[in-house]
């Protein structure tokens, strides 16, 4: 697949994938893409994951025929886009790996080898002339590793963006961009906000007409849709009005009161919606948290505390930051209720938090007494 004449993408979908990263379910797969330009000097950008590399090597010799790559460009050595640095390596011996410091430092651990001679060091603005293209490399550390680096092609107005802008599903996944670029960010990148604004304000100053995304589509029009998403996100700003009610339930009447209370949200054309935190995808339900403005967490009481996987939901929440967001609580406990209390805790504990009172108690199962104390809820949170 041509990016333009000289810049060749070389990746690979990966449709027998079931969990990215051991933990995030991916029903469509994932991309990892890799690309290659043509020029006097030639140059890979980035190898792939272990699962893709026989598919990757075979694309790249396809286009290469009968020459030889000069050039290794490694963004980010996550595995999923380094597994292939040894092999080629070893397959193309004059071939330089370009990288910062702790690229290589990272490399050291991952392979056991220096390529001693063989690597050549950038830092922030230096640039790597390939003919008629330039590459200049902008250090990108903790988006969302601390080697991580992007490049920028001056002739044909591209940034490299290593796992910045992209998405989980393979390239001819049926699906808006929009909802599995938000999952992967959320969840991948979004613990890191402020290196990605400290990016955002360093690509500004380039004139980008191409995104090449370590995953997930190339973008080469409305750019400033996908940079002001990321604008918003890395800002931990919602995108919409809109509550999210995630539930744990034990027996399912705190389930229940959930349900009550999306159809009374519905009934005021309140957008809601609602999780189950035990059987739903968490990365899926952490994502639309930070979707939204609102926040309704409920859960019962167990053992004392909180329910499991409420308890991992709100650990899951803090590791990304959550913040600037308003958030209510429904506790059930038929006897001693504590749910309430440790969930309105943990969120003091966060940012720019507003919490909404009162926290609804529910005593075993819905009750009229209980459903007032849920209509004052509704009423403080929608203002």
């Amino acid at each position: 697949m041509n990016i333009t004449n000289d810049v060749i993408y070389i990746g690979v979908d990966d449709k027998d994938i079931d969990l990215f990263e051991g933990q995030y379910p991916v029903p469509n797969g994932v991309s990892y893409n890799s690309y290659l330009i043509l020029d006097e000097k030639i140059a890979v950008m980035d190898t792939v994951d272990s699962r893709a590399t026989d598919k990757w090597l075979k694309n790249l010799e396809e286009v290469l025929g009968e020459k030889t790559p000069d050039y290794l460009i490694i963004s980010h050595m996550e595995p999923d886009h380094s597994s292939g640095i040894e092999l080629l390596a070893d397959k193309y011996p004059n071939m330089q790996l370009v990288g910062n410091a702790k690229t290589f430092g990272m490399m050291k651990q991952f392979t056991g080898k220096e390529y001693e001679g063989r690597t050549y060091e950038v830092k922030e603005g230096d640039t790597l002339s390939l003919g008629k293209h330039e590459l200049t490399f902008v250090m990108a550390p903790m988006v969302h590793w601390p080697e991580v680096m992007v490049s920028y092609e001056s002739t044909e107005k591209i940034l490299f963006s290593a796992d910045g802008f992209g998405k989980f599903g393979a390239l001819d996944a049926d699906e808006e961009w929009i909802d599995e670029a938000r999952r992967y960010y959320i969840n991948i990148v979004g613990k890191y906000g402020a290196p990605v604004q400290t990016l955002l304000k360093k690509a500004a100053g380039l004139d980008i007409e191409i995104i090449c995304p370590l995953h997930g589509p190339v973008l080469n029009e409305n750019l400033g849709y996908y940079i002001g998403l990321y604008d918003t996100w890395s800002k931990y700003l919602s995108e919409e009005k809109g509550i999210v009610i995630a539930c744990a339930s034990v027996h399912g009447n705190t389930m229940e009161a959930a349900k009550k209370l999306k159809e009374k949200l519905d009934a005021t054309n309140n957008r809601a919606v609602l999780y189950d935190l035990s059987r739903d995808d968490m990365s899926r339900i952490v994502a639309d948290a930070f979707k939204f403005d609102s926040l309704i967490l409920c859960s019962p009481t167990y053992d004392g505390g909180l329910f499991p996987a409420c308890e991992s939901f709100i650990n899951l929440l803090k590791a990304k930051t959550y913040q600037n967001r308003k958030v209510g609580f429904i506790e059930n406990g038929s006897w001693a209720p504590m749910a309430g209390k440790l969930m309105k805790s943990a969120f003091e504990g966060m940012k720019s938090i507003e919490i909404i009172d009162p926290v609804m108690t529910i005593k075993s199962s819905l009750s009229s007494d209980s459903e007032s104390q849920m209509d004052e809820l509704i009423k403080n949170i929608v203002g």
